[in-house]
């Protein structure tokens, strides 16, 4: 069944992060009478004021958003956001990321991924049984639950019971979560395993913003398993287009008897992790952000990374018609004139 937009309230958690400020931008420019609530906790896993800086570029954007600051595992808060708002469609984002920060902070991963979704299932929940109630609950996972698997490309249907780190664990967690959500409840949802993203004003803990930020000070890259890594690159206004059409679309019930369903979002061309960085210096070369490609440092495997990642999107290709499409040297050129422009502010 489909949703029309119009009229509705979303409730976007992660609004200052990478991926929620370019949705809540992309659903205000695309739907005028939409209101949007975004909330977010700024907390400090990195730079505080690339997130403000994201914030800004909302206020610059027409129609209404309002944002909030607040942590989903503060089921007080949370219960007073639906309580005054009447969100009608939920997107949660909000959640501790990156793999190997989960090795050594995995206290974190508990409080955000796992309180904080429970949180939001059951904030939800309470809405099922009066005027408003929610019509969709979309949520983040993660391409890092397929862990080590052997077959590719990475299908919804495959098993992905043995994951390699905690942050996998919990974004399986979430999908066990709302899969039983949805059938206790009937709380529509559904499940986006993204991709690796990237883009401008990205995550600098990423590796991509972690090279170029090395590049740009002369220092050696260090590049894992000896260079002999493939990702399923997928560039930010891709998924920002798959999430607004997955909004838009309830999804059918399963057998048991759940309205719910889980997608992959990936580009569907991994690429070696040293043609990625050919590509990256190319078009820091380009911008004159670096003047010669840089040295490389190769390490081996680090625990909790997957050799792989690659996406087979033919189930969001059949329901929406719709996949990423966006090149590596399209993403990674419109990163490169973006960091030129506000680096050198």
């Amino acid at each position: 069944m489909n949703i029309t937009l119009s009229n509705q309230t979303i409730l976007i958690t992660g609004a200052a992060g990478f991926i929620g400020s370019f949705l809540t931008k992309a659903l205000m420019e695309q739907f005028s009478s939409i209101s949007i609530i975004g909330i977010d906790s700024i907390t400090d896993y990195y730079d505080i004021s690339l997130k403000e800086e994201r914030l800004n570029m909302l206020k610059n954007t027409k129609g209404k958003v309002t944002f909030l600051k607040g942590d989903i595992a503060d089921q007080n808060f949370l219960n007073n956001v639906f309580s005054n708002y009447k969100p009608t469609i939920v997107v949660n984002l909000a959640a501790q990321a990156g793999v190997r920060y989960s090795i050594t902070n995995p206290e974190s991963y508990i409080h955000s991924n796992i309180i904080g979704f429970y949180n939001i299932l059951e904030a939800c929940r309470s809405t099922m049984q009066t005027e408003n109630p929610v019509k969709h609950l979309i949520y983040a996972s993660s391409s890092s639950v397929y862990g080590s698997n052997k077959k590719v490309p990475y299908s919804t249907d495959d098993k992905v019971d043995n994951p390699v780190s905690l942050y996998a664990a919990t974004k399986k967690s979430n999908e066990l979560f709302a899969h039983a959500y949805s059938k206790l409840y009937k709380i529509p949802s559904t499940g986006l395993r993204f991709f690796t993203v990237y883009g401008p004003m990205g995550r600098p803990d990423m590796a991509y913003f972690k090279f170029t930020n090395k590049l740009v000070k002369g220092e050696p890259i260090q590049i894992y398993n000896m260079g002999d890594m493939y990702r399923d690159f997928t560039f930010v206004d891709d998924i920002v287009k798959g999430i607004i059409n997955v909004i838009q679309k309830i999804p059918k019930e399963t057998e048991d008897g759940a309205p719910y369903k889980v997608y992959n979002i990936g580009n569907n061309k991994p690429s070696s992790l040293m043609n990625f960085v050919e590509i990256l210096e190319n078009c820091l070369i380009k911008e004159g952000i670096i003047s010669e490609p840089g040295k490389k440092e190769l390490l081996p495997m680090q625990p909790g990374d997957v050799y792989q990642t690659y996406a087979d999107v033919s189930e969001l290709e059949k329901d929406f018609d719709f996949k990423p499409s966006t090149t590596l040297e399209q993403g990674l050129s419109a990163f490169a004139k973006w960091y030129k422009t506000y680096y050198n502010r």
